[in-house]
């Protein structure tokens, strides 16, 4: 069975990760029937591995990694591949492949465009 989990960086002011579990439920209502849970790089429970064993918990052996993130940053390069790696090493049995960070999308420059045109 497929699933998702969608990464965020996590901060130290919990009421950050509000925004993220709201984006993922809208996520979740896209992807019916897709398990699909968050983790947080740091900051933030669940880390990630705790959120690989609860979607391996329910019997999840592909799981695609999307981080919510903007930029592709040291913890996308290097910091995220490398706990999937760890990750795999423990669990050989689970495929684990990790999307893109938003990025350069043209739809974000939508948003911010949505954005200044509510405060000029």
């Amino acid at each position: 069975m497929k699933g998702v989990l969608i990464v965020g960086h996590g901060s130290r002011r919990k009421e950050t990760e509000l925004v993220l579990k709201s984006v993922v439920d809208k996520v979740r209502q896209k992807l019916s029937g897709t398990p699909t849970e968050i983790a947080y790089m740091e900051f933030g429970e669940p880390n990630i591995p705790a959120g690989l064993n609860a979607l391996v918990e329910i019997g999840v052996d592909e799981i695609v990694v999307v981080p919510y993130f903007l930029f592709d940053g040291v913890h996308i390069r290097d910091d995220i591949p490398q706990i999937l790696e760890d990750y795999k090493k423990v669990n050989p049995n689970i495929k684990l492949k990790m999307g893109n960070p938003l990025g350069e999308d043209p739809r974000l420059a939508e948003i911010l465009i949505d954005r200044i045109e509510a405060v000029i």
